[in-house]
């Protein structure tokens, strides 16, 4: 049976190395779409169908996070992996605040970029819950639909929970009162454990912590080394 290739979106305003890695990725079964900037990137997302975004960070015009963050308004669940030259912390920890589903430093190993490239494509963005089958819930003063993602408080307008929003407060809510394993919210939801992951989890944690601030009953608790806690005192 013929398996339908994946297409890439590769932005990268290094031509040369642009083009070898479009031709490398073509050759392992990636159909790839090249564009030389950030505004050329998105001109060819906003007119074509991809699975997956690879882009440079440091680009004229437009960077990578720039570029990232319009790709997430138009489309918020392709994954989008980053080439750069940057490894600093701060650097890393703000291409995952935009989006961003993994990380790769140049100069890198194509086997490693094949590799991540598998993981990424494989994911499953919704996670599956055998424990329960209930998707609306009540905390606190807030009503969540996990189904529709959307978090309600009392008559205020709704907030749209990005995809891994949505999941990391599912699992607290379904564990509420109880420890939320690190270890089993990023094994569910990235895939992963690894320590970039880890970092964009907190991340997700904060963004929680501050749509639930409305109510001060609700506290999502940091348990050292071992996960959360999503506590209500009623």
């Amino acid at each position: 049976m013929k398996v339908k290739k994946r297409k890439i979106l590769l932005v990268e305003d290094d031509i040369n190395f642009g083009n070898i890695l479009k031709e490398y990725l073509q050759i392992n079964n990636y159909k790839v779409v090249l564009a030389k900037n950030g505004i050329e990137g998105y001109q060819k997302f906003d007119n074509q169908v991809f699975d997956l975004c690879i882009l440079d960070v440091m680009m004229p015009y437009k960077d990578g996070f720039t570029l990232a963050k319009e790709i997430r308004e138009k489309n918020e669940n392709i994954p989008i992996l980053f080439l750069t030259a940057k490894t600093l912390k701060a650097d890393i920890l703000k291409g995952f605040k935009v989006g961003a589903d993994d990380y790769l430093s140049k100069p890198f190993d194509s086997e490693i970029l094949l590799a991540k490239l598998k993981v990424i494509l494989n994911k499953e963005y919704s996670v599956i819950t055998p424990e329960s089958d209930i998707y609306e819930f009540k905390i606190g003063k807030f009503i969540f639909n996990s189904k529709l993602r959307l978090l309600n408080f009392k008559k205020n307008d709704p907030i749209k929970l990005s995809p891994k929003e949505n999941e990391l407060l599912r699992l607290l809510v379904l564990n509420l009162n109880d420890l939320m394993s690190r270890e089993v919210a990023l094994n569910k939801i990235w895939r992963d454990n690894s320590y970039f992951t880890s970092r964009s989890m907190d991340v997700y944690i904060a963004k929680l912590r501050k749509y639930l601030s409305q109510d001060p009953s609700i506290e999502i608790i940091n348990i050292h080394g071992e996960g959360f806690r999503l506590t209500f005192n009623s």
